[in-house]
């Protein structure tokens, strides 16, 4: 007889997008109406749902968070030149809005508590062609928002918000996503809220909407139109086409009504990988997120940083081998082939790169039961009391 083989363990993803309650409702109403293309009744209502979820800007739904990063680079009116000072621990969206328009991102180091941008070292990344500084909420938690926001005030810079992960996230009670002049949002299905692809532009200084609304419309003022405000529109400024169809706003409206829902189910799933790490993180085995009391986080995203770079492509081999789906994060932008062209390093990048090559995410979705996190635990506090 052949002898018995040991079943395959079933895999763990680390994503699976999932419905919040009316998404196949809404998409039939826009399937069976008059109106697929961009800006119609479904856009103009998670609009709404975003402004109150963000209550001091004003928002414009984008087919990603890509496009609205792109759309807040022009409205910041970076040119040739021009430099924008950046964390390099963030994903490629970051610096490509700005290397689009021909400024030069401008890397500086990380804090190695919560993985955002070191406020501590503006100062030395600032020059005359500074025009902007652009903070990434890494994992939903919040940048130092109040240090930052003086620091470009006194220095007339402005300040963008690279918020893709930060929806329903606060720094010292307020929302991210409303601190800078603008913010981009994500709806990638890796993210909290979904629509598959999408994101959103939120414009929190009000003298700057009238001309996004035109660079949004392909630079147009066709907005204006169908609001009855002019008597015909044509073509007034840059733009492109930055408009989702309303059928991923039909999708994206039903996970908007439900996102304080979706967000505490993540956490409950989050804080259960934090009880269940905490003492191997006091021995030292290895290293789970910190957030600091002023800060509320969404669950966005829950890691762990293994001892050594060494260790860690151990532990992910081994993770993929018991079907536990652990993957790292970003490259730094410093490091790759584009950064090196593009872009420039501002002192030393030490916790970015250590971090970079530590960092697992663990599997964190909504459709992850107990069982599987439970197994999940468990391949992973064998790896680091090295079973």
């Amino acid at each position: 007889m052949r002898p018995a083989t040991k079943e395959p363990a079933r895999q763990i993803t680390f994503n699976h997008p999932t419905l919040a309650g009316e998404e196949l409702k809404y998409l039939g109403e826009v399937l069976t109406g008059i109106h697929l293309s961009g800006n119609g009744e479904f856009t103009k209502r998670c609009q709404a749902l975003l402004e109150e979820l963000l209550p001091s800007g004003r928002a414009l739904l984008t087919h990603s968070c890509t496009g609205a990063l792109e759309m807040a680079a022009m409205l910041a009116g970076l040119g040739p030149g021009d430099e924008v000072i950046m964390p390099s621990f963030t994903f490629a969206s970051t610096a490509n809005a700005v290397v689009l328009r021909g400024a030069r991102p401008v890397f500086v180091d990380i804090r190695p508590d919560t993985l955002n941008i070191d406020e501590g070292l503006l100062a030395q990344a600032l020059t005359v062609r500074t025009k902007a500084i652009s903070v990434v909420h890494y994992a939903g938690v919040g940048c130092e928002m109040d240090p930052i926001l003086d620091f470009a005030r006194d220095r007339n810079l402005l300040v963008m918000e690279d918020a893709a992960q930060a929806l329903c996230a606060k720094y010292r009670g307020r929302s991210l996503g409303t601190f800078g002049q603008f913010a981009a949002i994500s709806f990638h299905e890796t993210k909290n809220i979904i629509s598959g692809e999408g994101g959103a532009l939120i414009v929190n200084d009000p003298s700057y909407f009238s001309r996004a609304e035109i660079i949004w419309e392909k630079g147009t003022n066709r907005s204006q139109f169908w609001r009855g405000e002019i008597d015909k529109y044509t073509w007034v400024d840059f733009g492109s086409s930055y408009l989702p169809s309303e059928v991923i706003a039909a999708f994206l409206l039903a996970q908007l009504e439900k996102s304080r829902e979706l967000t505490a189910h993540r956490l409950q799933i989050w804080h259960r990988y934090r009880e269940a790490f905490r003492s191997l993180e006091t021995l030292g085995l290895l290293q789970i997120p910190h957030v600091p009391s002023h800060c509320e986080h969404n669950g966005h995203i829950f890691f762990v940083l293994a001892p050594t770079s060494v260790l860690r492509e151990k532990w992910l081999k081994i993770l993929w081998r018991e079907g536990v789906y652990g993957v790292i994060h970003y490259v730094p932008l410093h490091s790759s082939p584009a950064g090196r062209k593009f872009c420039c390093v501002s002192g030393d990048m030490s916790v970015t790169d250590d971090i970079a090559s530590r960092l697992i995410r663990l599997p964190l979705h909504l459709a992850l039961d107990v069982i599987e996190q439970d197994r999940v635990i468990q391949v992973v506090t064998n790896l680091a009391r090295g079973r």
